[in-house]
This record gives C-alpha cells, sequence and structure tokens, in this order.
C-alpha cells in the first residue's frame, strides 16, 4: 500500500470513528453524509471497528419511511485512560472509559520524597482505583498527568515546579511508562483545567478562555480560537512571573516568581501577619474577614487587586471573552466578588469573570480529554487538522456528576 492511500484510508478511518463517537448510535447512511465517503468505504471500515471490538450494532433507525438501517455505536469499555492530578499537596488518579464515565476515583497526599517516589506513588495508586472500579490492567491504554510547572516534551522533566522535588533533574514521562507499561503524557495542570472547563465546566461554547488557578502558587491556562496556547517550551501561563508584586530582581522572585509570592498563600498569610501582629491560615483569614476582621478584609481587597492586575495582563494580550478563577483561593466567592469589582478600575474592556465549576476535579477532566483525543489519535490515524480535539458532546459525557 502506497503512503499516500494509507494516509488516506487513516484519515477515512478517523472521519468514521469521529462520526460515531459525536452521534452515536448512528447509521452508515448518516455517517456517509457527514464525512461524504462512500457508502463502500464506510461499510469496510465499519466492519474493521466491529472486528476490532470499537463499535457495536445498537439496534435500527426508526421513524422513518421505507427500510430501516443498522445503526452502530462506540464500546466504551473498548480502552480505559488514567488522569492524573498531580500537585504540592495532593495527588487525584481516576479512571475512565472512552465515554468518559469515571469508573473509580482516589487520593491521597502528595509523597514528600518526590521524584521517583511520587512516580512509584501515582502508580500503586492507578492500579488500586483500576481493581476499585473492576477495570482490567490490559485494558489501560494511556495516562494523562497533570502536574505544575512545564513539562519537556523533549526530555520528560518538569521545569518552574518548586513544590514537586526531583521533577526537574529526572525524565519523569520515562519513569511513569515503565512503571505503568503503557503510554504516558504530561501536562500542564492549568492547561489541562482551562481544558476541562471548555469541555464541560464553566466554559461551554466559548473559544476564547483563560483559566487563573490561585492557592499555594497561581498559574493560568489559556484557550485562544479553542486551541489551547503552550509555548516554545510549554510555560506560556506561568503567572507566577510576572514582574510585579514582589521585587522581580530578587533571586527568590526567579524560584516562586515575584507575582505568586504576593498573591498565592505565602503571600497573603505574610501579609495578615504584617497587619495583625500574629500568624492566620488562609481558611481563618477568610473567616475572620466574614465576621469583620478589618485587617482580614484588607489582605483579601489587596489580594484581588493583585488577581486583578494579573487578569488585566492577560487580557491585554490574549482578549479571553472569560477569566475562570479556581483553586483553593481563588474560587472563593469573597474573593471573586472583590475581583469583579475591583477589574473595571484598571482594565477598560469587559471580560467576564466566574469562579470555577469543576472545583477541584477541573484538571482531572481537562486530562481525560487529552487522554481520549490522544488516544483516538493513536488507534485511528493521523492528527486531525489543526489539533483539534475530539470529544464526545458535553450532554453525553457523565464524568462531570461522578466527579461532582
Amino acid at each position: 500500500m502506497s503512503q499516500a492511500i494509507r494516509i488516506s484510508r487513516q484519515f477515512s478511518l478517523r472521519s468514521v470513528m469521529e462520526a460515531i463517537v459525536q452521534g452515536g448510535p448512528v447509521s452508515r447512511a448518516s455517517i456517509a453524509k457527514q464525512t461524504g465517503l462512500s457508502k463502500q468505504t464506510i461499510s469496510e471500515i465499519v466492519r474493521q471497528l466491529e472486528d476490532e471490538g470499537w463499535v457495536r450494532e445498537t439496534g435500527r433507525t426508526s421513524g422513518h419511511v421505507g427500510r430501516t438501517a443498522v445503526t452502530y455505536e462506540l464500546i466504551p469499555s473498548a480502552a480505559y485512560i488514567v488522569a492524573v492530578d498531580l500537585g504540592g499537596t495532593k495527588v487525584r488518579v481516576a479512571v475512565c472509559d472512552l465515554s468518559s464515565h469515571v469508573f473509580a476515583e482516589d487520593s491521597e497526599p502528595t509523597h514528600p520524597g518526590g521524584g521517583q517516589a511520587i512516580v512509584e506513588q501515582i502508580a500503586s495508586l492507578c492500579w488500586r482505583v483500576a481493581e476499585k472500579g473492576g477495570v482490567p490492567r490490559e485494558k489501560l491504554r494511556i495516562a494523562v498527568v497533570g502536574a505544575p510547572g512545564a513539562p519537556q516534551a523533549d526530555t520528560g522533566r518538569v521545569l518552574l515546579a518548586p513544590n514537586i522535588a526531583g521533577f526537574d533533574q529526572m525524565d519523569v514521562a520515562g519513569s511513569l511508562e515503565t512503571a505503568l507499561g503503557f503510554d504516558v503524557m504530561l501536562e500542564n495542570d492549568v492547561n489541562l483545567a482551562v481544558l476541562g472547563e471548555s469541555w464541560l465546566g464553566a466554559g461551554q461554547g466559548i473559544d476564547n478562555l483563560a483559566f487563573i488557578a490561585l492557592g499555594t502558587g497561581v498559574g493560568s491556562g489559556l484557550m485562544l480560537n479553542g486551541q489551547l496556547v503552550r509555548g516554545a517550551s510549554n510555560a506560556a501561563g506561568e503567572l507566577g512571573f510576572l514582574p510585579f508584586g514582589a521585587d522581580p530582581f530578587e533571586p527568590e522572585s526567579l524560584r516562586a516568581g515575584a507575582y505568586e509570592r504576593k498573591v498565592a498563600s505565602l503571600g497573603i498569610v505574610a501579609r495578615y501577619r504584617e497587619l495583625a501582629g500574629h500568624d492566620a491560615t488562609v481558611p481563618a483569614i477568610f473567616e475572620r474577614a466574614n465576621t469583620g476582621d478589618s485587617n482580614a478584609a484588607t489582605v483579601l481587597d489587596e489580594t484581588a487587586r493583585y488577581l486583578a492586575r494579573g487578569i488585566g495582563a492577560i487580557a491585554a494580550i490574549a482578549n479571553p471573552e472569560k477569566v475562570i478563577l479556581g483553586g483553593s483561593i481563588g474560587a472563593r466567592p469573597e474573593l471573586v466578588e472583590r475581583v469583579r469589582q475591583v477589574l473595571p478600575l484598571c482594565f477598560p474592556y469587559t471580560v467576564q469573570v466566574e469562579a470555577s465549576v469543576l472545583g477541584n476535579h477541573a484538571a482531572l477532566v481537562g486530562a481525560a480529554a487529552i487522554g481520549l483525543s490522544h488516544l483516538h489519535n493513536a488507534l485511528f490515524g493521523a492528527d486531525s487538522p489543526e489539533s483539534r480535539i475530539s470529544l464526545p458532546p458535553a450532554n453525553a459525557v457523565s464524568m462531570r456528576e461522578v466527579l461532582l
């Protein structure tokens, strides 16, 4: 078979599979109408997909004049995806099928040893979650790991993640593939979060969208014209390194970021200590602000102004229609409302600001989305034009309900 014929066959296979994923149960006539392929080509491809266990007959069309037609749908249990959200304090793992149904999920504190210890922890959690969900190990086909920082495709390392010790010195992706025995993809966790919110959360139907996660650290994910923006070294959206807040020329700002030092949890705690003369945790600061503590209220007001400046920086460059705030601090309604009030004072264009709908599961949902798309590409042919992510329609997905 020539290269041109093989590529043409790959795209035909992919087109048929996409039609079934997006519209199933669907008849061959309907697939032909959607793809423009001949009925003979579609019959051959559907037969191949049936033989390989990816699709099945699901019934016959009804309500039409004339003969009924056989309809086909995806077999969700043909393969499974492992979605991993790795943070500095907690690691979450979920196993889902090809229709994004979550069979099981579990989490535990991130291993303090970092490096290989975390790799082994993720593998152990993966096996535990698969067993919990009754999923055979041999059907796990890909893991997508969301991590803070900038994953490097060429080396497998994760840079700019000071809360995950050792990941900048090792091939994280390769080590995970050795431990798991199947493909692993590394992605920035906030990139996954913005994709998750775009698919099933507060950003549905919005092509130009930003997500800011604020908690122990701060980061952002950005979608422009429906595509993730990653940058030259996968470091787009490292909001913590904006050169304001703390002094960007201080050595510590090269490690944690000048902006992050002020707006994230350590900065909030430090500012409250400076005003009140004693320590308090971030949750306590919110509680005290809500009960009339003027020092706590001042800290939240200042944090909101810093956050508005960060949103303004993103909006000035990328012009998103909406900014979603997430993370343990960013999604707090007290902070979201303050940001809405002060943003128009420092930025002239309208930007919608909303709290995350998916909460701490946004990155898991995004990991499942990336996994589905990558598995689709790997199994059914070359990447689609413009690297478009092919996903089940939101109204057919059960992941959000299961996770939330």
